[in-house]
């Protein structure tokens, strides 16, 4: 019987030094995995204005945002100078960058259409009217406020 129980003692021991012998994960392994995970093209939350801020649906205040950028950038661009400049041109794509600082940057992108205009000349024309912007605070993934980049399509409306 002694001879079982030291048998049984000695197996435990065995056993129960193996559980003892794993391994540490390596946290740069770790960390690539969770990194992984995260979708980096989706924000846990979309840049935000005041107006909007009441929403909880995360497509429908992203709608907001857009619609409310969209109206103001359509209410203070349109004075007739780019109309005058490009009678043809109608609508123009705007390149909107939400920085982390809550900064925001405005670049008119190349007409993918057959109307030509000159580029500089509007993008100087939509940081002169765009200046004083309102405040428009950046989107937060992994609880980080991140930059985000997105192209609005402006129509030019010419009150007349």
């Amino acid at each position: 019987m002694k001879k079982i129980i030291l048998f049984i003692l000695l197996i435990s021991l065995t056993f129960s030094c193996q559980l003892f012998d794993k391994k540490v994960p390596d946290e740069n392994a770790l960390l690539q995995e969770e990194l992984q995970k995260v979708n980096w093209k989706q924000v846990d939350q979309y840049p935000s204005v005041s107006s909007c801020d009441t929403i909880l649906d995360k497509e429908t205040q992203k709608a907001c945002l857009f619609q409310f950028l969209t109206e103001t950038i359509q209410n203070r661009i349109s004075t007739d100078t780019i109309h005058i400049l490009y009678p043809e041109l109608d609508t123009i794509s705007v390149k909107v960058t939400i920085n982390p600082d809550a900064s925001l940057i405005f670049e008119t992108q190349k007409p993918t259409d057959s109307i030509s205009y000159d580029i500089e000349v509007i993008d100087s024309i939509l940081q002169n009217r765009l200046a004083n912007f309102p405040k428009v605070e950046p989107a937060i993934k992994q609880g980080i406020k991140v930059k985000s980049q997105f192209v609005l399509p402006v129509i030019l409306k010419v009150t007349e």
